[in-house]
């Protein structure tokens, strides 16, 4: 499941809490559901071609797809902070890990 409005995102970013890592912001607050709801926010500012922001969201739900427990009942955003590519792949898999380590239970 995803995040699909505003609302959404508002209620997540005005929860405050958050981890970060060198590419990564995750924003987390806790949701009524059984599972997970993932938003992802990449600006312009951080990568102005659209091509390499949706490769950007791409790898990133692949890997949180494979590595977040489903029955986590989180509602998380993850903010791009800094640009990456696909040499990064290893590094941004690792920082995932690590920050999905440090999520509540």
């Amino acid at each position: 499941m995803k995040l699909c409005n505003a609302e959404d995102f508002t209620a997540v970013f005005n929860f405050r809490k958050r981890l970060s890592s060198a590419h990564l912001y995750f924003h987390y607050s806790p949701n009524s559901n059984s599972h997970p709801r993932l938003g992802f926010v990449i600006s312009t500012k951080i990568e102005k071609s659209s091509v390499r922001r949706n490769y950007m969201r791409r790898l990133l739900r692949e890997i949180l797809k494979k590595e977040l427990p489903f029955e986590t009942s989180l509602d998380i955003v993850v903010r791009v902070h800094k640009k990456f590519s696909k040499e990064n792949f290893n590094q941004i898999n690792m920082e995932i890990k690590h920050l999905i380590k440090g999520l509540p239970a």
